[in-house]
């Protein structure tokens, strides 16, 4: 027996609809003022390139294959930077929220790391790592550290310790009571870090690349800037701001899947 077909004028899928048209009608309103502005002169293509050159403009960039080269290698800087973030943050909190010795050994220079501005370390980065890929990575890598620090490590005191005595009542070791309580446990509290980390992480590689940079999106936007080619800017910075709302899509993603046993507010 073949399965009934989708109906599209089902009374409950009618308000999905409209909400998922609803939530372009702005965009597309400031789109068409953009481009009436741009067209009658009150908005100088100087200023600000209008939405069809800006079309224009990222279509020839991707012909010529500029764009996809440097979205190819602002990509592979935010990855490693990513990586290393991660991992650091990770295992700094794990290390942190698992004992008192390590709370105390840990937490203070985290606490006073982290109300540093982490922009004006750029200095500091190219004395110490040159101006190479390092310095634009290890950028990266400590805007990412952070809040997965700090989620990682509330999520971990937020478990149950109930559930502690249950894996100790199963003989599980250190390494299976990690694995089965605590990281599960302080999941919901670490995907919440990663999606604010890859935020600060786009935010930091925006920064990098603007300083010293002969590849990637940052340095197509700095020398758009040099000829005042505003669209080509336009372009980069809507690559980036793209790029960020795909990471943060993947992370959504696999928080509803990793947490599809957790009933919410909204069920």
């Amino acid at each position: 027996m073949s399965a009934p077909a989708l109906d599209l004028a089902h009374p409950r899928l009618r308000p999905i609809r409209l909400n998922f048209l609803r939530r372009w009608i702005s965009l597309l309103a400031l789109l068409a003022i953009w481009q009436l502005a741009s067209s009658t002169g009150v908005l100088s293509s100087g200023k600000l390139a209008s939405p069809a050159t800006i079309f224009e403009a990222a279509w020839n960039l991707v012909a010529a294959g500029t764009l996809p080269t440097a979205i190819g290698v602002s990509l592979q800087r935010v990855v490693l930077g990513f990586l290393v973030g991660a991992l650091a943050g990770i295992g700094l909190a794990l290390v942190a929220g698992l004992s008192r010795i390590g709370e105390h050994a840990i937490d203070p220079p985290m606490q006073m790391l982290r109300a540093l501005p982490l922009f004006g370390l750029i200095p500091l980065f190219i004395l110490w790592f040159g101006i190479g890929e390092t310095p634009k990575i290890a950028l990266v890598a400590l805007g990412v550290a952070f809040p997965l620090y700090l989620n990682t490590f509330a999520g971990i005191r937020g478990v149950d310790p109930k559930l502690a005595e249950v894996g100790q009542t199963l003989r599980l070791g250190k390494a299976g009571l990690i694995t089965h309580v605590v990281l599960p446990g302080a999941l919901p509290q670490l995907l919440v870090g990663l999606r604010q980390s890859l935020a600060i992480g786009w935010l930091a590689l925006i920064v990098a690349e603007q300083i010293n940079a002969d590849s990637g999106l940052g340095y197509m936007i700095n020398d758009a800037r040099e000829f005042l080619r505003t669209d080509v800017i336009v372009v980069g910075l809507l690559v980036y701001s793209l790029l960020g709302l795909l990471t943060d899509w993947i992370v959504r993603v696999l928080e509803r899947r990793a947490l599809s046993w957790r009933r919410t507010l909204v069920g």
